[in-house]
Parts: structure tokens; sequence; C-alpha cells
């Protein structure tokens, strides 16, 4: 690799590059501590993990958006033909760990894939005071 691409250097392309060299003779560590077999082992072990870790990340990508389609049809069953407020749609919802944010990215997506549509509705509190701005969501 040379030093005129824009590509970001890896710790992949270091360890590779230094298992490459020391298997061409290229390093000679024969005046240290650590022998050139001892490095190359330490480097292909690392590979080794950084393989490992994005086989686990690409296993949490794939269980978090699974989780996050199902929310998804969850959030989308739960609209009417009526514009509703994302507190409304949110307390029809059942679930811990929901939060107002996780079901206004949802309805995003659904807006987005034109299932949804979305408007500013003017609510007014309860106890006289302004009213009050918020986006509505409805089945598209």
């Amino acid at each position: 690799m040379d030093n005129t691409t824009a590509a970001k250097i890896t710790k992949r392309d270091v360890l590779t590059t230094l298992v490459k060299a020391i298997d061409a003779g290229d390093i000679m560590l024969d005046a240290y501590d650590v022998s050139a077999e001892d490095v190359k082992a330490y480097a292909e072990n690392e590979i080794t993990l950084l393989d490992k870790r994005a086989v686990k990340a690409k296993e949490r990508a794939e269980k978090n958006k699974a989780e996050s389609d199902e929310l998804t049809e969850v959030v989308y069953e739960t609209l009417t033909d009526e514009f509703e407020p994302i507190a409304n749609i949110l307390s029809r919802i059942e679930g811990e760990d929901l939060s107002a944010a996780k079901v206004v990215a949802r309805m995003r997506k659904l807006v987005e894939a034109g299932r949804a549509e979305k408007t500013e509705l003017k609510v007014k509190p309860a106890e006289g005071g302004r009213a009050r701005t918020v986006m509505g969501y409805k089945r598209a």
C-alpha cells in the first residue's frame, strides 16, 4: 500500500503486512528479545481475533435489524386513519425498553417507505397555556 492513497490503513493491513514482511525475510529481529516467529505468531493471532470480532459484530447487527423490523411492523399496526401524536401511538404499544425516540425512528422509516404520512398537529395543553405543535402520524 502506498502513502498516496486516501484509504485508511487498518490494524488488519498493518498486521498482514508484518506477517508478509517476516515471511519474505525483510524483517530481522535477531538483536531483540522477541523473535520474528513470535512477532509473526502474535500478528496472526490478532488477525484471528479481528475476524472473530467481525463475525460477532455482524451477528449483533443482524439481530438488531430483525428486532428493528419487528418493531417497525408493531408500530405500523398501531397506526390509525387519523393523525395522532407520538405519545398516543406510544401508549398503545407494549414494551419495557420502548421510548418515543425509537417509535419516531420507526415512523420515519414508514414515512420514507410511503406506508405512513405525517403532518404538524396543534395540541392544546390540559390547563390553559399555549398550544404546541407536534408531529402527527397516520397510515398512508
